[in-house]
Parts: structure tokens; sequence; C-alpha cells
């Protein structure tokens, strides 16, 4: 039931293309910079410097998604606080990797001396260009997540359970819905309900882990898989997240964005965000979307009075 997770290539090709276009501009004005000032440079001196210090940006990318998600900027003022004392860190790193990929690659490649003194001058220095670099790419995370949210990774086989939402165009009616020519539609029994489980087992390193479904905080899409967030551990299975749903209690788990189920039990708080999406707090400190499309949805099971 385990397996790999799918690699989001969109994401994966924005900040490529990004991060590239951005080493291209720099270069130019670093050539441009030296020529100024009387000390011409070549361009692969240009690219080495350039491309050292997107190299551990890049690297550095998986930790800046991680505190956008566990503290969404601008949420309140604890979490811009947090962002704000996330750039020091941010900036040693940056500085200490750069020094050292440039000492190798000038030595090792370029075959040519170059000096990188970690001084406090040199750490102010770096420290001031980082901290417009983490807005940017701060910028660059919640930009991208807006995108990416409203454009599917791939068709979802199906639509949430309870029919469409406000804003759809189109709803999408199962064959048991509709009557038969001539014939009244029957009403749904209770009785025909599907039983739900209340664990199941999940592999993990050879061995099969019970899971009991109450004790299922979250759960998230990752291409052919779910992702289950159980008391701050995650599980993998090969499943969709549409499959997956339909396996669940609806009194318990409810959709709340194509990416994200979430267990109505575990809510502490929800919150206004950007664009009419509002902001779930979970027990385990994760905080995912409620996108407008299934907001109708989750106040059937959580109405939100103001």
């Amino acid at each position: 039931m385990s397996g790999r997770k799918t690699f989001d290539w969109r994401l994966f090709t924005a900040w490529t293309i990004l991060l590239a276009v951005s080493v291209a501009a720099r270069s130019y004005v670093e050539m441009a910079n030296q020529q100024r000032i009387g000390r011409p440079i070549g361009l692969d001196h240009a690219l080495a410097i350039e491309l050292t210090s997107h190299v551990v940006v890049a690297a550095l990318l998986p930790a800046l998604y991680w505190l956008h998600r566990r503290w969404p900027i601008g949420e309140s003022v604890r979490t811009v606080t947090i962002h704000v004392a996330a750039v020091v860190p941010f900036s040693i790193a940056h500085t200490v990797g750069m020094a050292a990929l440039r000492l190798l690659w000038f030595s090792a490649i370029l075959r040519t001396d170059y000096s990188f003194p970690l001084t406090a001058d040199r750490l102010a220095y770096e420290f001031a260009k980082d901290i417009v670099s983490y807005g940017m790419l701060s910028a660059g995370v919640l930009a991208l997540r807006y995108l990416f949210d409203r454009i599917p990774q791939r068709a979802d086989p199906a639509l949430p359970p309870g029919g469409p939402v406000a804003g759809d165009t189109a709803a999408e009616i199962t064959a048991a819905e509709l009557p038969v020519s001539g014939t009244p539609a029957a009403a749904p029994s209770a009785a025909a309900s599907p039983p739900f489980s209340e664990r199941f087992a999940v592999r993990k390193r050879g061995r099969e882990i019970m899971v009991e479904m109450a004790d299922i905080d979250w759960v998230e899409a990752s291409g052919n898989y779910a992702v289950l967030h159980v008391g701050g551990e995650t599980l993998e299975i090969r499943s969709s997240l549409s499959k997956l749903e339909s396996e669940l209690d609806p009194k318990r788990f409810v959709r709340v964005h194509k990416s994200y189920l979430v267990n109505v039990t575990r809510i502490t708080e929800v919150t206004p965000w950007v664009s009419g999406d509002w902001r779930i707090r979970l027990q385990d400190g994760a905080e995912v979307n409620l996108s407008r499309r299934y907001r109708q949805r989750f106040e059937s099971l959580v109405p939100v009075k103001s």
C-alpha cells in the first residue's frame, strides 16, 4: 500500500524557470557593475557567482515552504514575527553555503583563486540582501500556491459528495438520482447507505499498522497517493483522495480543498484568508485552505456563525 510520492513537476518547473531567469539577469548586472568600476570579469566568472547563490536558494526552498505551511504569513502578528526571525538562519545558511560552493567552484572548475571572508561586515552585507531575497521568495511561494490551487494537477475523477456548489457551471448527477423514464424516483433508503470502516491497515517499513479512522487529523493528496496525518505522523497509501473520501464517514471527514480532507473533530480554528478562501487550523498545528468551492459542504457540517 505504500510507495513513492508523485512529484509536483509544475512547481519544480516554475521555480526552475524563475531561478534561471534570475541567474541570467543577475549575471548580466554583475558583469556590468564590474565593468563600470574597471574590473571586468568574464561570463564564466559571473555565472559562477550567481549559480552558487541560486543553488543554495533552491536547496532552502523546501524549508521555506514548510515555514509558510506551518505559519502562514500575514495570519497574525505572531506568524509575521516568526518569518522575520527566520530571515536570520536563512541568511546564515545562504551565505555559508554559497561561500563554500564558490571556493569549490573557483578552485576546482575555474582553476583560479577566490576569497570570501566571512567577516561581520560581509555577513551584514549579505543579510541586507537576504531580507529582500526572503521577501521575494515568500511572494513567489504565495503566488504559485494561489495559482496552482486553482489549476488542478489532474482531472478529479469525481465531484465532492453532496453535489455542486455555488459558482459551478454544471452539476454532476449520479445515475441513482436520475428517474427512469415513466418511473418516479425512489427515495434513498437509509439501510442502503454503505458501512464505513472504523479502522484499516497501512503498510509501513514492511509492517501492517492499524489506523483508527477517528485518529486521522487530515489527509492530503499527493499524485496517485494520499498522505494520512495521524497524531503528528504521516502515512502514505496508494489511493486517490476522491476514492478515500468515499470510504470515510462523511459526518466526520469533509473535503475542504481539491487536495485536502479534514476530520471536523480535529478543527480548532477557521479564519478568513485571501480571495474568499479560509484557513483551517487543526489540533496538530497544521493549517490548510478551505476553498470557496467546498465551503458550502463544510458549513453543512460545521456552521460558521458570525
